[in-house]
C-alpha cells in the first residue's frame, strides 16, 4: 500500500484549526474603515475554562477598535446571549467606545482617537446569568 502525504497551505491549516477549536474564520473589518489591521495578541473570553469568544484590538483610519467574536460553539447553545466590545485606554475602560449586541456573534467597539495612548481591547459575553470577560495585551 502506498502512503500519500497531504500538504495544505498555512491559510488552510489556520482555518481548519479554528474550526476544530469551535470558532470560524471571520473577515475582520471595522465598520466604516476598510484598512484595519490587528495589533497585539488575541485575548479570550472563557466560561469554566472553555473559550467562548475571542477579543482583538485593531488600528486603522486613525483610530483603535475593539472586536469581540462569540464562537459558534457558544452561540449555538439554547437561549440568548449578549456580547460587547470596548476599548481600555490608559488602564480605564472607555465607556464611550462600548457597543453591545444582542445575539450578535461579532461586535465592534466605536473607534477611539487613541493611537498615541496605551490601549487594550475588552470584550464581554453574558446570557446565563453570568458575565464572562476577556481582554488583549496592552499596546503603547
Amino acid at each position: 500500500m502506498r502512503k500519500v502525504k497531504l500538504v495544505l497551505p498555512a491559510v488552510a491549516l489556520s482555518a481548519l484549526s479554528a474550526l476544530a477549536a469551535g470558532g470560524t474564520a471571520q473577515a475582520e473589518q471595522a465598520p466604516g474603515c476598510a484598512g484595519t489591521v490587528q495589533i497585539g495578541s488575541t485575548g479570550y473570553v472563557k466560561k469554566s475554562g472553555t473559550i467562548i469568544a475571542s477579543v482583538k484590538q485593531f488600528k486603522g483610519c486613525g483610530k483603535n477598535w475593539a472586536y469581540t467574536y462569540v464562537w459558534d460553539s457558544y452561540a449555538a447553545q439554547p437561549g440568548s446571549f449578549s456580547s460587547s466590545a470596548a476599548m481600555v485606554v490608559n488602564g480605564a475602560r472607555d465607556f464611550g467606545s462600548n457597543v453591545n449586541g444582542y445575539n450578535k456573534q461579532d461586535v465592534w467597539s466605536k473607534g477611539t482617537d487613541t493611537l498615541t495612548e496605551c490601549t487594550r481591547a475588552y470584550g464581554e459575553v453574558w446570557g446565563d446569568g453570568n458575565v464572562y470577560s476577556g481582554q488583549t495585551d496592552e499596546r503603547c
